[in-house]
């Protein structure tokens, strides 16, 4: 029966960076993946921001295979026919240290992993861990088929699902309520369409996040420019989705059809498709995040950060691994790997700026519960700028008469005051 120091679950980007950083630390680290590859059962958007991961992988831009430096970001209201955007350009975002990139994470995963696996990490792929091995209350290794694998701290990172953690009776049952379903397609397109159409160049990119065209279902849309290719997704609540009786292949049929999307990937070939489940992220989701020989880092503890205007994912994984490693450096130096030693990852997670995001944005969380805000308001604003912007043989009103034109038998004021507080309380005070 073979022993490792640590055991890390899962190859996206929080399980290679755990191992990674514990490798280069000199812990004998062996990293399982149930898929053929690193990456090959993610599904991501693929905007990765770098700011918060530049002190982990300095300067990885040089090295790590990103697509391209995201210098615009574009906020769109989908209605009916039409479409109203916020337009947000910086060219700062061009020059290192950036802001974020567009990337792939069949080729981004495997990248990372190989930075584990020449730190000295022992990598497995295509194996599956069929559950924790426990004894004495205590995570002391895994069992993988007929294999029993021992060590010291187990680093679970296995993704949103995070089965092994339920059948081991280490959480308990996520409600289909606070869970989302992405399904994503990646669209190829020749470099000179993409820089044309995006108005970018042969460096950089575009992000889009769009809000309307889900069929009436909470969630929303995203299409990150690649170099060769674009990302264009939609991410619903789960049991919105299940109420529909809509499949997922015609809330993205829907979404792509709107003419302000349609034109966008006019002309590409769709080359990959993939759906998953993903937590809908949040301050009061947090997760129990050690225990008695383990940690979770990632999407298995529910690190994700969403406030309508960007989904973060990758950092936050990337992050949460680090602070995991560190507390099981510091567990080390004691020689003991309880819950009480590994307590400290909670700790150092609470004094990163990304938990500081988190927490600034945890009143975000019900506006993703509002179904206005992703039917009703998007036409009501398209519309609201159709009269103010189309003259016609009758006079035009103002701003305000327009609204209240527009809103009138649609919903009342009372309504409305009260959505605005809580779009306010959520992403603007």
């Amino acid at each position: 029966m073979e022993k490792f120091d640590v055991v890390v679950i899962g190859a996206g980007p929080a399980g290679s960076t755990a191992s990674y950083l514990l490798a280069k630390e000199g812990l004998s680290v062996l990293q399982v993946e149930r898929g053929q590859t690193a990456g090959s059962k993610n599904v991501s958007g693929g905007l990765l921001y770098s700011k918060p991961i530049v002190d982990i992988f300095p300067e990885f831009w040089s090295k790590a295979p990103v697509e391209r430096a995201i210098t615009n970001h574009q906020i769109v209201m989908l209605g009916n026919e039409a479409s109203t955007s916020m337009d947000y350009y910086n060219e700062t975002a061009a020059r290192p240290p950036y802001n974020a990139f567009s990337v792939l994470r069949a080729q981004f995963d495997p990248w990372l992993a190989k930075q584990a696996e020449d730190a000295g990490a022992a990598t497995i792929t295509g194996v599956t861990v069929d559950a924790l091995k426990i004894e004495n209350g205590r995570v002391v290794g895994i069992q993988a088929g007929p294999d029993e694998i021992l060590a010291d701290v187990v680093v679970i990172a296995e993704g949103t699902r995070s089965l092994l953690l339920k059948n081991a009776g280490l959480r308990e049952e996520y409600h289909p309520h606070d869970v989302s379903l992405g399904v994503k397609e990646v669209i190829a397109l020749p470099e000179s369409v993409i820089e044309d159409r995006f108005l970018c160049t042969s460096e950089t990119g575009t992000a889009y996040t769009l809000v309307g065209s889900t069929l009436g279902i909470e969630g929303g849309g995203f299409i990150y420019t690649n170099k060769k290719s674009i990302s264009l997704g939609v991410v619903v609540k789960i049991d919105s989705l299940y109420k529909s009786k809509k499949q997922p292949h015609q809330v993205l049929d829907a979404f792509k059809s709107h003419p302000a999307v349609a034109r966008l990937v006019r002309g590409g070939e769709v080359v990959e498709y993939s759906a998953q489940t993903v937590h809908r992220g949040g301050f009061h989701l947090a997760s129990k995040m050690y225990g008695d020989g383990y940690v979770v880092a990632g999407s298995a503890a529910r690190m994700l950060l969403n406030n309508v205007l960007t989904l973060r994912g990758m950092d936050y994984a990337i992050v949460s691994a680090a602070v995991a490693a560190k507390a099981i450096l510091a567990a080390r130096e004691k020689g003991v790997y309880d819950a009480a030693a590994l307590s400290v990852y909670e700790k150092l997670w609470q004094q990163t700026v990304l938990y500081q995001d988190w927490k600034t944005f945890k009143d975000a969380y019900p506006l993703l519960e509002n179904q206005r805000l992703f039917e009703m308001y998007p036409n009501l604003v398209c519309n609201l700028m159709e009269m103010l912007l189309s003259p016609s043989n009758q006079a035009s009103p103002k701003a305000l008469k327009a609204l209240l034109d527009e809103i009138n038998g649609k919903v009342s004021m009372f309504t409305l005051a009260k959505d605005v507080l809580q779009i306010s309380k959520g992403i603007v005070l």
